[in-house]
């Protein structure tokens, strides 16, 4: 008996809604992060270990996405994506009943490890299911959708937060939601050529353990760049705060709104390059670092908030096109058989971004005097990636390059 399968727009919202569990990890819980320093103040060290809880699972990604990769080439993409979702609500909820510092942590490891084998799966799936432009606009979009989830997420924290620092933990739950999606919307890829046509005796196990025919050199390079833009792409949603009050907004409520505004620049990056995204890589790229400095440079000379406001959404503008432009770069070289390794280095690759863009940002800010001297640095250094792509040549393409422009956005 054979299957007929057709990715539909259902497909790629089950694919995508997942991207949101890594921002609920850390922004749902941050409104109540006071409220669980308070409860644990008597625990020995518990400034160092409390926000752990909100960091611990960023961090597990970083370390694991590549392991995750693995086992979805191995295993098989959808019934470990199945699997990751039901331990992702329980280990999600655990605080709810958990009254151990340490108990906590530790199932917060667990949402960690869960939230690497969601990310990377899904994204490997859209990878298996779509090509040429519906990879691309899929894609795209897990951008998007993460950036304004995020912005969901803090109010809901800050809504359920009142009921307890418990409460926003239920919304772990949500995951239970996106298992019924896959479930009804997905089917276990089997490769590149051959998914529309399967019988019930082929959804067994690729076993793909093979590097055979890995694209190393240019992986390295596409790694590379995403964790030099990682650090660029989170330095407003971290710093645009410090940044204002150095203006002068000394209200964390208006700080936030303001910061909120200018966080509009990354959907519609990402939606602007559904619209371009066809374009040669290199010339993409060049653009969206061009972005970066210009809005750097804003914001490191802005004599006011509203300037720095507007250099903070220019930067934000090139970062949802950086992103996206560098996921469908990785995902254009990966064949079936390797896919899930590579999609999870590149996700490791940017949670690694993520994780030193306070560090090198702190760094600067103490070396040059201040954080708006700090964001005069940043734009010197997004002028550098702009000239370091520009001399790359032709060894900055994706595999489909060839594909002329116009016709792509026409086709």
């Amino acid at each position: 008996m054979t299957k007929h399968h057709h990715p539909g727009i259902m497909t790629g919202v089950a694919l995508l809604l997942p991207i949101t569990l890594s921002t609920m990890a850390i922004v749902l819980l941050a409104p109540v992060l006071p409220k669980i320093l308070e409860e644990f103040a008597a625990v020995p060290g518990h400034d160092y270990w409390v926000p752990m809880i909100l960091t611990i699972p960023a961090l597990c990604i970083a370390l694991f996405s590549t392991l995750a990769g693995a086992l979805g080439d191995f295993f098989g993409r959808r019934r470990l994506l199945i699997a990751s979702f039901c331990v992702y609500a329980v280990v999600g909820i655990a605080p709810l009943f958990l009254h151990d510092l340490t108990a906590i942590l530790v199932s917060r490891v667990g949402v960690g490890l869960a939230e690497a084998l969601i990310m990377v799966l899904s994204t490997t799936m859209i990878g298996d299911y779509f090509h040429g432009a519906a990879r691309d606009k899929w894609l795209a979009a897990q951008t998007a959708f993460a950036s304004m989830s995020a912005l969901v997420f803090f109010n809901v924290g800050g809504q359920l937060g009142a009921f307890g620092w418990r409460t926003p933990f239920w919304v772990y739950l949500s995951a239970l939601v996106m298992l019924v999606l896959v479930l009804a919307f997905t089917w276990e890829p089997q490769g590149d050529t051959h998914d529309d046509d399967i019988s019930d005796e082929a959804e067994a196990a690729p076993h793909n353990a093979s590097w055979a025919g890995f694209p190393w050199a240019r992986m390295a390079l596409i790694l590379a760049i995403t964790i030099y833009g990682a650090v660029f792409f989170y330095t407003v949603q971290i710093q645009a705060a410090g940044g204002l009050a150095l203006l002068g907004v000394n209200s964390p409520a208006q700080a936030g709104f303001l910061t909120s505004i200018a966080s509009i620049g990354v959907p519609l990056g990402t939606f602007i390059y559904s619209r371009v995204g066809r374009a040669p890589v290199q010339r993409l790229l060049m653009a969206e670092f061009a972005l970066l400095a210009v809005g750097f440079t804003v914001m490191g000379r802005a004599p006011s908030p509203h300037l720095f406001v507007l250099g903070c959404f220019i930067n934000q503008l090139g970062a949802g096109l950086l992103l996206p432009t560098l996921l469908v770069w990785a995902m254009s070289l990966l064949a079936f058989e390797i896919r899930g390794r590579g999609a999870g280095m590149w996700q490791s690759a940017f949670a690694l971004g993520q994780f030193l863009s306070p560090v090198v940002v702190t760094s600067a800010a103490l070396r040059t005097g201040g954080l708006q001297n700090a964001f005069t640095v940043l734009a010197a250094g997004a002028l550098l990636g702009l000239v370091v792509v520009t001399l790359a040549g032709r060894r900055i393409r994706r595999s489909d390059d060839a594909v002329p422009f116009q016709g792509a956005l026409h086709g």
